[in-house]
């Protein structure tokens, strides 16, 4: 996406994107002879044990042997039938939206930060840095004249549409627009 080049690694260091990776490569594996294997033959025979002579014996009764005690105070969590219940709405609830002060939220100004490598940055809708989305309105570009501050086909410039640095003459990488050039 970042057009970073690499030469290993299944994500690139830059954006953090996954690479394509080929397929694993099947590699015959033969045991060792000196390898202890980790189950015994003769399945799970049984294994004499002696009790320790120090140990304290801490064996409870059997849950069957305990007699149950009803608890009166206990709340089962089970109520009595409500029966048929008239639902009226509430009168002096107001559903609407309030009335305008005339006052509105400025819109956010100034540099954009990364949330993910916190980089800030002026302009574009991408990161410079890592290459991922960031969180910014869009602002319209400044109209300019019909073929001024147009940079020279292949060169480096922002897409016109999302701001993310892409060569002129060619699509955007992030969002397909052609980027134009002046020649």
């Amino acid at each position: 996406m970042c057009e970073h080049q690499q030469a290993q690694g299944i994500e690139c260091e830059v954006c953090g994107k996954k690479l394509s990776v080929a397929a694993p490569i099947a590699v015959a594996v033969a045991p060792l002879p000196e390898m202890e294997l980790t189950q015994l033959p003769g399945g799970r025979a049984p294994v004499p044990v002696a009790a320790i002579a120090d140990l304290e014996l801490t064996r409870q009764q059997a849950v069957g042997a305990v007699a149950v005690q009803p608890v009166s105070d206990l709340d089962t969590g089970r109520s009595a039938p409500v029966g048929n219940i008239v639902a009226a709405p509430v009168q002096d609830l107001d559903s609407g939206r309030a009335l305008s002060d005339g006052y509105r939220t400025a819109a956010p100004t100034g540099p954009a930060i990364c949330r993910y490598c916190r980089t800030p940055q002026e302009s574009g809708l991408v990161c410079d840095r890592c290459g991922m989305r960031l969180i910014k309105l869009r602002t319209p570009p400044p109209q300019a004249r019909a073929g001024e501050g147009l940079v020279a086909a292949g060169e480096w410039t922002k897409c016109t549409k999302c701001h993310t640095n892409a060569r002129a003459g060619r699509a955007c990488v992030s969002c397909g627009t052609p980027v134009p050039s002046a020649g």
